[in-house]
């Protein structure tokens, strides 16, 4: 199991989030378990709301929701979702996104590897 934490804003003028989501698409693909945490501003992924800029080459937010389909477990911390991100408030993509410390703790705990983006 490998767990990856992402805590920046979706579309903050790096490929930060690009390549942590690149990397949990191939690493699901090669058959590991991947778990993606979404904190702080990071959390806007989880949003449907969250619309790519036009300068950008790739969809953040559609990137997320296609590995959640496939599998990949992905939680997004509860308290961020009042206090952090461009959309504060919003609803996650799916009900069960919300998640709590409880969860990240777990995870870590069971996983091989943690990486944080």
């Amino acid at each position: 199991m490998v767990t990856l934490i992402l805590n920046h804003e979706p579309y903050d003028g790096s490929d930060i989030t690009y390549n942590a989501l690149r990397l949990a698409k191939n690493l699901h693909k090669n058959g590991e378990t991947v778990n993606i945490f979404l904190m702080n501003d990071a959390v806007d992924l989880a949003r449907s709301i969250c619309v790519k800029p036009e300068i950008y080459d790739f969809d953040l937010h559609d990137m997320v929701t296609k590995l959640y389909e496939r599998g990949v477990s992905i939680r997004a911390c509860g308290t961020c979702n009042a206090r952090c991100g461009l959309y504060k408030n919003t609803p996650y993509f799916s009900e069960e996104i919300t998640s709590t410390m409880d969860q990240l703790t777990e995870w870590v705990i069971q996983s091989k590897h943690v990486l944080t983006f």
